[in-house]
């Protein structure tokens, strides 16, 4: 290989050195070290003038700290004179930032509830009465729409009037009190911009939690995918596997399960979980034993029913379930008690990012999965020690060391979005 040389973070250097192992070449030589006040300070060794530079690091662990210890690399390599940088992070940190959840709704500042606090849209070239109007008209419907998500079951709604939309027309005037949206900082711009500021020139990465954050970028950016090696894992460890049954803990990873479950010609389930904002009335047409709810109050007073309900048939089958991340590990032990309660008879659990914060450990013995499988984008030695032979380790330094050889040598790495290597 030309001019390479793969620098390993703080993170994951046992994953740095099996794909220096792969390539068959040294690994580049770092010296990290912290100042008393916690500041980062790093040292690039090995000459990096006009060399292909590869700096693995993955996002977990003291996610902020390895963060900005890669930034600091990356700047580091290219003030020093590097061709290219490119930074392999196989689990991207804040990929999951997207994901959380996002209220159009306004809030006053008292905590009470208030539709969506802007004005509607008035029409083009209308009178001020037509305006006022639709103005009405779109409450109703934002009324009606509210309503029929709270609803969980076949209830009679009672349809909203426009003597209701006015009189809430009204309340909503005469109050006082500001409104605002509610707004969570979304940072994969951010991140990215961080990145490329930095110096880095591409980005190799492994299964985004949300894929559209490679839009964030304006420098290549590789997903690679573990689809491929979960497959292959299980085809060749589960018995019987075109009996078992692919699940999805959550609506999100429902796309990526099922391309697992139709590449191996096997049937599929969906786990989906609804958070609603009423209480359920007296649901007396609605299986029982399909779903598990749970009651939350926020600290805004309103009641938040959770509801986890299965889609699919598990009654006397094996079940796998696929996810990109295991983080505290609810989701994944929740569907897995739901999956037991409805006649599974062994639960797997595949998930590619292993991270397994807080208490996950002991959640993971204590739940029904019998057999919990992740890679090495993180460490796991750790986690091996604790859960004995519930866990089992795939490696993905094959996959992330054929990226690099591929990218060094200017082909193209598509190949490893079926095959895996």
């Amino acid at each position: 290989m030309r001019d390479l040389i793969v620098l390993s973070g703080s993170s994951n250097p046992q994953l740095t050195a099996r794909i220096c192992k792969q390539l068959g070449v040294p690994k580049g030589e770092v010296i990290s070290t912290k100042f008393a006040n916690g500041e980062t300070s790093v040292t690039v060794v090995d000459s990096v003038r006009e060399k292909d530079v590869y700096i693995v690091q993955s996002g977990c662990g003291h996610t902020n700290d390895n963060f900005f210890e890669l930034l600091i690399m990356i700047s580091a390599c290219k003030t020093a004179s590097a061709k290219r940088v490119t930074a392999v992070l196989p689990l991207f940190p804040y990929s999951r930032q997207p994901d959380l959840p996002y209220n159009k709704n306004g809030y006053s500042v008292n905590g009470k509830r208030e539709f969506d606090s802007s004005p509607g849209t008035p029409i083009p070239n209308s009178t001020a009465s037509e305006s006022t109007d639709y103005l009405t008209s779109s409450v109703v419907k934002d009324i009606s729409n509210h309503m029929r998500k709270s609803t969980l079951i076949n209830q009679p709604v009672p349809t909203p009037t426009a003597s209701s939309s006015s009189s809430l027309l009204n309340n909503n005037n005469t109050d006082d009190s500001p409104t605002y949206k509610e707004w969570i900082a979304q940072s994969g711009t951010l991140v990215a911009n961080l990145l490329t500021t930095a110096g880095a020139d591409h980005i190799i990465t492994m299964d985004l939690h949300d894929p559209q954050f490679q839009g964030f970028f304006d420098i290549p950016v590789d997903n690679l995918y573990s689809k491929p090696l979960l497959q292959h894992y299980i085809a060749n460890n589960i018995p019987d596997f075109q009996n078992a049954v692919v699940v999805s803990p959550d609506s999100g990873g429902a796309k990526r399960a099922i391309a697992v479950a139709d590449q191996l010609g096997m049937s599929f389930a969906l786990i989906h979980k609804e958070r609603r904002y009423r209480k359920l009335i007296n649901p007396t047409t609605l299986d029982q034993s399909l779903l598990i709810s749970s009651t939350i109050t926020p600290s805004n007073g309103n009641k938040v029913i959770a509801t986890t309900m299965l889609v699919g048939d598990v009654a006397g089958k094996v079940c796998v379930l696929i996810d990109d991340l295991v983080d505290t590990s609810y989701t994944i032990t929740r569907a897995a008690s739901l999956l037991k309660d409805q006649g599974a008879t062994y639960v797997y659990a595949l998930v590619t990012h292993g991270v397994f914060s807080g208490d996950a450990i002991n959640r993971i013995n204590d739940s029904a999965i019998d057999k919990i499988i992740t890679t090495t984008s993180t460490p796991q030695d750790g986690h091996a020690k604790q859960l004995g032979t519930k866990l089992e380790v795939l490696d993905v330094s094959r996959i992330l060391a054929e990226a690099i050889r591929r990218i060094n040598n200017g082909e193209s790495v598509s190949m490893l979005f079926e095959h895996g290597w």
